[in-house]
This record gives structure tokens, sequence and C-alpha cells, in this order.
């Protein structure tokens, strides 16, 4: 049955991983986000290199975000100072249980419409940072997102997107 839907998208691959590092603190070195990030990949059959986007977990806490910062730059390699990233948790709140999905829906309408959204709020960027962070909204070519989310107990989740051509 045609119900006229447009498509967004596409889920192309996703990883799960867990660490068990801690019940409230990621893995110091960002070893299950690593495995699911590497794992989504592995899911859709892409290399770092093919990513243009990375929405980020990115809860703007110090042992977050920079652990999460060291996973990226470990799964990107060479390709991190070419990969945009940023996280819209300081827009729209930390929204808990419902973070992933409308993180899901920003990664999807960056696809769909070609712009990047910005990480606000952000008074010196980490020098973990290897990548491009994104701070001001910005028009651009987007064929394949990551979005990364992270939970307590070390619950890691990535999800890769593709445009729909």
């Amino acid at each position: 049955m045609d119900r006229d839907a447009e498509i967004l998208g596409e889920i192309i691959g996703y990883g799960t991983a867990t660490d068990n590092h801690h019940i409230t603190q990621p893995h110091p070195e960002g070893d299950g986000a690593l495995r699911a990030i590497v794992s989504a990949c592995n899911s859709a059959g892409i290399l770092p290199s093919q990513v243009d986007y990375v929405n980020a977990h990115g809860t703007g806490t110090p042992q977050n975000d920079s652990t999460e910062a060291s996973a990226i730059n470990r799964w990107a390699g060479q390709s991190a100072a070419n990969l945009y990233v940023s996280s819209t948790k300081a827009c729209v709140g930390h929204l808990l249980g419902a973070a992933g999905a409308a993180e899901a829906v920003v990664s999807l309408m960056a696809l769909k419409e070609g712009w990047l959204p910005p990480e606000r709020e952000v008074d010196a960027v980490d020098e973990t940072c290897q990548f491009r962070l994104v701070r001001e909204p910005m028009e651009h070519k987007v064929r394949v997102v990551l979005s990364n989310s992270f939970g307590f107990g070390g619950a890691n989740a990535a999800l890769a997107f593709r445009r729909w051509e």
C-alpha cells in the first residue's frame, strides 16, 4: 500500500556495545563507544572516510565528551581531520531515553536538507578533538551520517544512515 511517505534516508548499519566500566562513567579511552561505532560501520560496510558527519552523543560533560572524542579519533584515524562532528543536546537538552531517537531525526534532517547542525555553547574546543567541530549551522552535502547514543551502565549504540537517492 502506497502511503506517499517521503523517504528521508535509510538506516544502513547499527552497532551496540557495553563497556561495563562504571555505572555512570564511560571507559576513559571510550572503548565501548569505539566498539559501537566500529560495529555500526562494519554492519553498513563503510569506512570512516565515507562518513560526512557524526551526530555525537555529546552531553557536555568533560568526562563524556573527551572519551567520545577519543573514540571518534581512534575510529576515524587520518580521516578525523576531514570529519564534521556536533551534538544537538545543547540546543534541545538531554532527552534521556528519547535522546537517541531525537538525534536520529536530526541526522535524517541533515541528510535530506544538506546542512550540519551546530554544537552550541562551546567556550573552548577540547584539545582531544582532532575533527571539525561544527559551531555554526552550515550547508554541506551529506551522504552518510553516524549517530552516537551512549547511556548509563556502559550501554553504547551507533546508527549509520545514508542519503536516499
